[in-house]
């Protein structure tokens, strides 16, 4: 997903950030407003990873949410 996705998707997402990555607080995850590189930082900042491992899980977690918000949007609009 590029940036301007991931920013564009990020007020879908951000409550499954949370559940993701339980170490960020509600004020890191305002504070991030859908920046990826931002999102990037506090997880290897939080978890004590690499950056790459993080960019990593941050692509990992935005490819399955973006699968997971078309296949809602998919069903709720069969149901119409």
């Amino acid at each position: 997903m590029n940036t301007d996705q991931f920013e564009g998707k990020w007020k879908q997402m951000k409550g499954s950030v949370k559940q993701r990555w339980a170490k960020l607080t509600d004020d890191d995850i305002t504070a991030l407003s859908g920046k990826k590189d931002q999102l990037v930082g506090k997880i290897q900042e939080r978890y004590g990873i690499t950056r790459e491992q993080a960019e990593k899980e941050a692509d990992e977690w935005a490819s399955s949410s973006t699968g997971d918000l078309q296949a809602h949007a998919t069903h709720a609009g069969n149901k119409l």
